[in-house]
């Protein structure tokens, strides 16, 4: 069983399942989280949605390349969990399946693509205080024991 995070899945509501990949990064006692502006402002981990026909990993390295600008190396899964979401961005309710990475960043080659995302290294004791969802500060807490 996979755990849930958030909110419980309104009864009678539609969800469309949304999986999706996301990497703890850490280097030099710091990790590198991505911090986003719209649809709200929260720090997240670095990632998002698998494309149709696009394989877990490649989806991986394109996600963190785009949020912020660092190439990833010797991905590890860690594990997975469930949230229950309302995205406006596609306005669409979704079973978020968060697959959880640790990857080491290897080299930045510019600035995040992806509009309204922007870099930041900090102490993992902090992301695990900023992190904009429970279930990336739990993984974020047992990847740093």
């Amino acid at each position: 069983m996979i755990a849930r995070y958030g909110a419980s899945p309104e009864p009678g509501r539609r969800y469309t399942l949304r999986p999706g990949v996301y990497a703890i990064l850490p280097r030099d006692g710091a990790l590198l989280v991505t911090h986003q502006q719209e649809p709200w402002p929260e720090f997240q981990l670095p990632g998002g949605g698998i494309d149709a026909g696009e394989q877990p990993l490649t989806a991986l390295h394109r996600e963190v390349y785009e949020e912020t600008g660092w190439h990833i190396a010797r991905p590890r899964r860690l594990g997975a969990f469930r949230r229950f979401a309302y995205m406006p961005e596609y306005d669409l309710w979704a079973e978020k399946l968060c697959i959880i990475y640790t990857a080491l960043p290897v080299r930045p080659r510019g600035e995040p693509t992806e509009p309204g995302h922007s870099a930041h290294w900090m102490a993992p004791e902090l992301a695990m205080e900023l992190l904009g969802n429970p279930g990336d500060r739990d993984f974020v807490a047992r990847c740093m024991r």
